[in-house]
């Protein structure tokens, strides 16, 4: 078998609203249209594409609820860190500065999804 790249990647999401907020307006994430009957969310990342599938409620998978970067979650590169940092903040985001020191932060969507940007 030989890989080639990945195509999307899913994540699960219980208010669609609160989603489409985090992801659009706070990420700033390009709206994909979506030609399946489910109710969620798709977006594009470069050339990845990111699927939010609506579920009642998102269970709480975290191991080391401490240090988000130790569990489960979906990192970005941003262009100015500190800009995230201050946007993310002013919009009500929680923002977790990684702990190995590298420039790298964490941040929570509304489901308590991770989100990592460096």
């Amino acid at each position: 078998m030989q890989v080639l790249g990945c195509v999307h990647v899913a994540l699960l999401v219980s208010d669609l609203a609160q989603a489409e907020h985090f992801y659009s307006i706070v990420l700033g994430l390009e709206p994909l249209p979506r030609n399946v009957k489910f109710a969620g969310l798709w977006y594009r990342v470069g050339e990845l594409e990111l699927h939010f599938v609506a579920v009642a409620r998102v269970p709480s998978d975290l191991v080391e609820p401490a240090r988000w970067g130790r569990n489960r979650h979906l990192a970005f590169k941003v262009a100015d860190l500190a800009a995230a940092k201050a946007h993310l903040l002013a919009q009500g985001y929680p923002v977790q500065m990684s702990s190995t020191g590298r420039a790298a932060l964490f941040t929570r969507d509304p489901d308590g999804n991770i989100i990592e940007l460096g």
